[in-house]
């Protein structure tokens, strides 16, 4: 089974998010979307949010599940039997940092990272954006799927 994981913050998830795990979609057998836990982070959104708009989402996508982890990457990959990581890159700015990760990845465990570049229409879009905006009560809807913009 071709199992990929795509981790993230996802707070909140973005049309962006969403766009390159449509797009791969048939590329796996199973996208595992993951949300990270970090301690040291201070989130917009609970664990429980963040989850909830991405399986509400997803809802009707049998390929896709939601789950939520602490710790490296990789340990999580390894305890789902992920041979992938999947990651989207929005500027070369993403790809210089991005390739660095995904080298060690490899490196550390063996585990392969497929990029998709985002669509034009979703580029710009960011979490931190989308944060910045929620937080000066702007207009975010067009950004983040109906499940976080009802919220």
């Amino acid at each position: 089974m071709k199992r990929a994981v795509f981790p993230g913050s996802f707070d909140p998830i973005t049309l962006g998010h969403c766009d390159i795990i449509r797009r791969g979609v048939p590329l796996f057998d199973e996208i595992i979307v993951a949300i990270g836990e970090n301690s040291a982070k201070d989130y917009m959104f609970s664990l429980e949010q963040r989850q909830s708009f991405i399986e509400a989402t997803f809802k009707n996508q049998p390929k896709i599940t939601v789950m939520t982890y602490s710790g490296l990457t990789t340990d999580f990959c390894k305890a789902v039997e992920a041979k992938f990581i999947l990651r989207g890159l929005r500027n070369p700015a993403d790809f210089e940092f991005e390739k660095a990760i995904a080298h060690t990845n490899r490196n550390i465990a063996g585990i392969e990272t497929v990029f998709l570049l985002t669509s034009v229409e979703t580029s710009f879009i960011s979490s931190s954006i989308v944060r910045e905006i929620i937080h000066y009560g702007g207009d975010f809807k067009n950004m983040v799927p109906a499940a976080v913009s009802r919220n």
